[in-house]
């Protein structure tokens, strides 16, 4: 449960870090266009710190962790993460200072939100596999007989 706790905390602190970078870059270019820098804060908040945040609530409730199947999820999505991240911060940080975006930055973004597709998959296997576990682990409650009714006694259908 750290390895989430601290990849949120780092997610949190790349995330402000880089609205700072957005901010003072722009600035200090005078740039008023579009750029991928604008949603790199975002997706570092959202998908690395509160996406962290939600599986260390899952892992607390359904123990998630000490599986391998955890631990590929984990380096899957950091890897998927921090490759769509960097690109973007690339791309982004290349059109406010007016430099050609090279086409391969596509490419390596796309790339990015496949292997964090994987972490994504292998997640829910994970927590599939702990609801199975949990669901087949509790005895099925049997039902109870009620008190036989006396006799002569009218029942309904």
């Amino acid at each position: 449960m750290r390895r989430s706790y601290y990849a949120a905390h780092v997610y949190m602190i790349l995330g402000v870090l880089s609205g700072l970078y957005y901010r003072e870059l722009t600035k200090a270019n005078d740039f008023h266009g579009e750029t991928q820098l604008a949603v790199v804060h975002t997706h570092l908040l959202a998908l690395g710190m509160l996406g962290f945040l939600i599986v260390l609530a899952l892992d607390k409730q359904f123990g998630l962790s000490g599986s391998r199947q955890f631990t590929w999820f984990h380096w899957c999505y950091n890897a998927g993460l921090s490759i769509t991240v960097l690109a973007m911060l690339v791309r982004g940080t290349l059109t406010v200072l007016g430099r050609s975006v090279p086409e391969a930055f596509s490419g390596i973004a796309g790339l990015g939100h496949i292997v964090l597709t994987v972490g994504l998959i292998l997640l829910f296997v994970r927590l599939g596999a702990c609801l199975n576990a949990e669901r087949t682990s509790q005895p099925q409650p049997q039902p109870q007989p009620g008190p036989e009714p006396e006799p002569g006694a009218r029942t309904r259908p």
